[in-house]
């Protein structure tokens, strides 16, 4: 009986185990992450690795690296400014 237990219980801490998620670099994830953005024609965009906690208001998180201590986040570089014609009339 204590064989079975102690098989129970070995076998539920491996399985434990290989369920917890793998610890990714930062720069590997950012890597997916662009790759993925630029396969799908996306342009003018910047990514960030910041602190959990500290990301900026009008970014996005797209992201969790290193144990979920440092987030990614996904931020649209404005278009640049079309430069409209003068305003001309005809007379």
């Amino acid at each position: 009986m204590k064989l079975w237990m102690a098989a129970a219980v070995l076998l539920s801490c491996a399985y434990a185990t290989a369920q917890a998620p793998a610890r990714k670099p930062c720069e590997d994830l950012k890597a997916d992450i662009t790759r993925k953005l630029e396969a799908k024609g996306v342009t003018s965009y910047s990514l960030e690795i910041v602190d959990k906690g500290k990301e900026s208001p009008d970014a996005k998180v797209v992201g969790s690296c290193d144990g979920g201590t440092k987030s990614i986040v996904y931020s649209r570089a404005g278009a640049p400014a079309e430069s409209k014609p003068a305003d001309t009339k005809k007379e």
